[in-house]
Order: C-alpha cells, then sequence, then structure tokens
C-alpha cells in the first residue's frame, strides 16, 4: 500500500465517525487506516468495525487500557502496527477533504516530513455536518460555511482548492513548518531513528517535539497546510493541565538546547 494513515482517537464516536466517512469519500483508496485508540469503551470497537468493508485495506484497530492521556503510548504501538513505510498522522476529530491522502502522497520527499495545519470549526457547524456533506464536500466549501454563520476571515483562504494558489500560500506564510499531529506525514523508519514520540510527554507540543529531534537527525519539514486541508472539529479539551504543558515546554527547551535525536523513553525503552 501506498500510505498508512495513523487517526488517534478516545471515546469520541461523534466526531470519529464523521472523519471515517471522510476517508471512505477519498480519492486516493490505497491506503490503511490505523486506529490508535487511547482507551475508547467498546463503543468505538464497534463503529471501527461496522466500517471494515468500506476500505480496500483492513483497518488496524490498536487499542490501549485507559490510564490518563497516553496518546504518545498509543501512536508508538501504532507506528510499530502500520504496515506501510510512509505514515500520515491525523486526529479523529479531523474530517480530511478527498484529496488529503493524495496531496500527502504528492509532496512526499525522502528527507522530508510534511507539515499541514487545519481549519477550525465551531462546535455548531461540526455539529450540523452530515455525511451528504461529506460525500459532496460541502463542508469545504466557505460558501457554504459562511451561510451555516462561520465568521468570515482570511483564515477561509485555506479551503480554496487550486494548486498554484496553495503553493504560493504555502510559500509566503509566516506559519512554521512544525510536526502537527492532526497533519503531517512523514518515513516510517526516519521515526524509528529517533525513537518515536516522547512517552515522558502529556498533552501539549508533544507532536512538534517529535518533529524538532527529526529537524535534529536531519530531516527537513515541508509547508503545506495550504494543499492537505482537513477540517477540526470543536470539543472540550479536559485533559489540559497547565503542569503538565510547563512539564512538556521544559522537555522541549532541554532537547533543543542539546540537539537530542533519539530519547530514552519511546518506541524502544532505553
Amino acid at each position: 500500500m501506498k500510505l498508512s494513515v495513523i487517526v488517534s482517537t478516545y471515546n469520541s464516536e461523534e466526531w470519529l465517525v464523521k472523519v471515517l466517512e471522510g476517508y471512505c469519500n477519498q480519492s486516493e483508496s490505497d491506503f490503511e487506516l490505523v486506529i490508535a485508540d487511547d482507551g475508547s469503551t467498546a463503543q468505538t470497537q464497534a463503529l471501527v468495525n461496522s466500517y471494515a468493508s468500506q476500505f480496500r485495506h483492513p483497518i488496524v484497530h490498536v487499542w490501549q487500557e485507559d490510564n490518563g492521556f497516553q496518546k504518545c503510548k498509543i501512536l508508538n504501538k501504532a507506528i510499530l502496527e502500520a504496515h506501510s513505510e510512509y505514515l500520515l498522522f491525523t486526529d479523529g476529530d479531523c474530517i480530511p477533504r478527498t484529496d488529503f491522502v493524495a496531496q500527502h502522497l504528492k509532496y512526499k520527499k525522502k528527507g522530508h516530513f510534511l507539515s499541514g495545519g487545519y481549519f477550525k470549526l465551531p462546535l455548531k457547524i461540526s455539529k450540523e455536518i452530515t455525511f451528504e456533506n461529506i460525500k459532496q464536500q460541502d463542508c469545504f466549501s466557505m460558501f457554504w460555511l459562511l451561510q451555516k454563520g462561520m465568521s468570515f476571515s482570511f483564515k477561509l483562504s485555506k479551503l480554496v482548492q487550486h494548486s498554484f494558489f496553495a503553493q504560493f500560500m504555502n510559500w509566503i506564510t509566516p506559519t512554521k513548518k512544525t510536526f502537527n499531529g492532526h497533519n503531517t506525514s512523514c518515513f516510517k523508519k526516519d521515526l524509528l531513528a529517533v525513537n518515536g514520540f516522547n512517552e515522558a510527554m502529556k498533552y501539549g507540543g508533544l507532536d512538534r517535539e517529535l518533529g524538532e529531534r527529526l529537524n535534529h537527525y536531519g530531516i527537513v519539514a515541508k509547508q503545506i497546510r495550504y494543499a492537505a486541508i482537513c477540517l477540526h472539529l470543536e470539543h472540550s479539551r479536559a485533559y489540559f493541565s497547565e503542569a503538565e504543558r510547563k512539564k512538556n515546554t521544559a522537555i522541549r527547551d532541554y532537547n533543543k538546547k542539546h540537539k537530542v535525536i533519539r530519547i530514552a523513553n519511546g518506541i524502544e525503552k532505553l
């Protein structure tokens, strides 16, 4: 297969079903879905099973017991379970545009990881999106979103589906090229070289920390935030902790200062 899409989730079936619908409607079908499940109930398993026949390759459901926020741990398990040499990371609250997988394959390049972004929706519109809206791609239309009450802003330009415009905007955007857990792809061998995600980290910058170590390893980030588009569905974040955020910041600061490449508490426990 050309690519493995690793989708992180935790007890969010209302959003995950819309995300799965998004992957059912991809222009490129030669990919597998790997669901990185951080301890969801049997409802998520049932949902995943209900979509088993919708994809060219079997869905891989990687689950671990619920023991608090352990996203790094489940992502590391998912990396090992993925069957492709090229991995696309996203979240179970991000609906992919129909060309999402195709764009990541188009721009993939050895020695690089691809840095994508998202277009964030308010809760009301997130709930109103139907399967038909996803199939017809209405929800990726700025005019449809404005009709639904979305406030007009320059960020709507992300939804312009034109290759030359996307290339130009990717070139001029001041946004940093970071490893974003909702929209980033890279080669599996590069992740293994830096020992994957840092399991010492909780919520807040855990994906960017991985990208920084990839940079230290010599992997260059490429900006595709205007080419590979996904919609972020609004939800609460009960797992946020200011203390954990500060701890994560300290880890990142240390690793950047010392140009750390391979951490001890990753895929392999050193």
